[in-house]
Parts: C-alpha cells; sequence; structure tokens
C-alpha cells in the first residue's frame, strides 16, 4: 500500500508539531522516519495509523483518502516499544487474538497464527507465556499478532528501544528478513540512526516539524542537502570547520566562488588522512586523546579552531603527537550561510 501525505499540519493546543509536510511512501518498501526527540515522528505515524487526525491537509493510501478514518477502518498493523501483549495468554493465543476479535473460524486463525510464528521463528514457543519469553521473543509476538490480520501497512514505533544492543541488531535484521518476505510496506520510527541505516530502503529525517531530506540511506550519509542532515548522520560526528585563516585552504583546490560562498566545511572523521608537512595539510594540531575499541581507532586533535575526529589513519598515535590532516576534495562537504549544502561530497 502506498502512503501520501499532502500539506499536513498537525498542532496540540499552541504547540505546532508539523509544519505543512507532503511526502509519498512507496508500495512494498520499508521506510523508516528519523529524527531527534520532539521532531514530530511519533506523531507522522500516529497520523498515518488514525489515532489522531491532522489539522488540515490530507491522507492517502493509494488512491483512497482516508485523511477522516479512524484506525479501526484503516486496517494497518501496529508494533510498539512495549509490546502490549496480554499477560494471560499463551503465544499462539496472542497471535491469534485479533482474529479472534473479528470472529474468525478458530481452525483458520489457528492454522494463520502458526504460520505467523514460524515466519518470526517463534514456533518452539507457541505454548509460553509473555513473562516465560525474552524481550526479543516478544517483540517477535507482537510482529506476528501485528501481522495476523494481513494487514496493507505495518507500523512500528521505536520498537527495539527496550532491547539491549546485541539483541537490537538481531532483531532489527529479523525485522529486514520479515518485511522482504511479505512484502508488506513498513513504516519504522527510530532516534537511532545505526537502525535506520541498515535496514531502510529510504529514510526521511524529521527536525522541528519540518522535513530536511528524505532519500536513500547511501544518499542521505554522502550528499546530506544541509548541515542538520550531516551533523544527525554518522559516528563519531562528523567534523564541522568554519572558514576560517587557519585552514590552509590552497590544499583543498576550491574554486574562488566556492570558497565565497562557504561559511562551513563538513568532513567525515574516516575521510581525513595524515600528510607528513603542515603544507600539504588543511590542518594541523596535537593529538589529545586516542580512542581503541576493538579494531576501531579513534583520534581526537586539538587545533587552532577546535577538536577534529579521525578514525581511518592506520598508523595509532599517543597523547602530544603533532599531526597533520589533509582532505580529498571529492570528500568535502561545503555549506553557506543558512548550512544548506553548496557541494556534496563526490561531484554528481
Amino acid at each position: 500500500m502506498q502512503v501520501r501525505f499532502e500539506d499536513i499540519n498537525m498542532a496540540f493546543d499552541e504547540n505546532k508539531v508539523l509544519n505543512n509536510i507532503s511526502f509519498q511512501i512507496p508500495e512494498s518498501e520499508l521506510v523508516t522516519i528519523l529524527g531527534p526527540s520532539g521532531c514530530g515522528k511519533s506523531t507522522t505515524l500516529m497520523l498515518i495509523s488514525g489515532l489522531i487526525f491532522p489539522n488540515s491537509g490530507k491522507i492517502y493510501f493509494g488512491d483512497k483518502d482516508v485523511t477522516s478514518l479512524d484506525a479501526v477502518d484503516r486496517k494497518v498493523g501496529m508494533v510498539f516499544q512495549n509490546y502490549a501483549l496480554y499477560p494471560h495468554l499463551t503465544v499462539l493465543e496472542n497471535i491469534q487474538f485479533p482474529l479472534k476479535m473479528q470472529k474468525v473460524p478458530k481452525k483458520e486463525r489457528v492454522e494463520r497464527a502458526m504460520e505467523l510464528a514460524k515466519l518470526v521463528k517463534i514456533e518452539e514457543h507457541i505454548n509460553k507465556r509473555p513473562k516465560d519469553l525474552s524481550g526479543g521473543q516478544q517483540q517477535r509476538v507482537a510482529i506476528a499478532r501485528a501481522l495476523s490480520k494481513r494487514p496493507s501497512l505495518l507500523l512500528m514505533d521505536e520498537p527495539l528501544s527496550n532491547l539491549d544492543a546485541r539483541l537490537r541488531i538481531e532483531m532489527r535484521e529479523e525485522i529486514r528478513r520479515i518485511q522482504q518476505e511479505t512484502n508488506i510496506t513498513t513504516i519504522f520510527v527510530t532516534h537511532d540512526q545505526e537502525e535506520a541505516l541498515s535496514i531502510s530502503d529510504n529514510i526521511m529525517i524529521l527536525n522541528q516539524g519540518d522535513i530536511q531530506q528524505y532519500s536513500t540511506p547511501t544518499e542521505l550519509y554522502n550528499y546530506p542537502e544541509n548541515l542538520f542532515v550531516a551533523k544527525f548522520l554518522g559516528t563519531p560526528i562528523i567534523n564541522s570547520l568554519a572558514m576560517n585563516e587557519a585552514l590552509n585552504l590552497p590544499s583543498l583546490n576550491l574554486k574562488s566562488k566556492e570558497i565565497q560562498m562557504t561559511k562551513t566545511i563538513a568532513i567525515r572523521p574516516e575521510n581525513l588522512y595524515e600528510v607528513e608537512s603542515k603544507e600539504d595539510a588543511l590542518i594541523s594540531g596535537t593529538v589529545r586523546f586516542v580512542e581503541i575499541i576493538g579494531k576501531n581507532v579513534t583520534v581526537h586533535v586539538d587545533t587552532e579552531i577546535g577538536e577534529i575526529v579521525a578514525t581511518e589513519l592506520g598508523f595509532v598515535h599517543k597523547q602530544g603527537d603533532t599531526i597533520h590532516l589533509a582532505v580529498n576534495e571529492k570528500d568535502l562537504l561545503l555549506f553557506d550561510d543558512k548550512e544548506n549544502t553548496i557541494q556534496r561530497g563526490a561531484l554528481k
């Protein structure tokens, strides 16, 4: 099912949450709505579900205007952060509960529940109750229950936030597998960029009720449309440098017009490399701290214009070392005085 928003505005009392946003989610895609707390992502999901209604604008499922339809009539599947399983029912009974409410014959609903238990790989636990399951197992049950009515849309609101780090990785892979096997249009809400980048066909980044960018994970990371998107994606955070005489601009090979327009230069930590001389470097500094986590080495460098972080230097430095850092022109991100992109990484 395709989902389309046209000029949607949403406010709670005097608090404006969504500012005239429009977008389209293609059928059979997994799209993530990503952004910081309070950006409007959960509100967007509730508007799609029919749990709340917009102040103005239209919502379409395919060609059908569903703006005024409530949640029951929209027939979407929802998975929440807290699972919301019935503690007195077994796994199988939880999965088939929506079908029972629809008065689906028992044989048919049990068959459907077993089919879904196998899909989410929980069939060995169908006679257990929620308290006897791990967090990841409970989430699998919640997904199966949401799919039991064969919804056209699956909505997921921060579904992994209660899981530990290893389980989160396992479950996000499972969510992607299930989505691809069922071919169901899925809208996934999270504040976790790693989750979004790892499983999404497309990502919509919201901030303060506005869509900052809506594109593929690769496009977002390599070609952000503004400085907010560039800073929001990537760990460690992108290096953001104000145009300053401390920067050796001739090393960048920029056109004079680009230099005139640029107020901020941003460089991903993995795109910095070390050179031998200060003359060949964009910036030089002193190693303040080296962070080693397994094979990942992050070097924090103090410079005249603040700290710079580099992750792919190929040599483990020690505190106090003087270091000269450069970057290839194709890996630069340039932003104007309104923090909009002038040039995106490798020029297209």
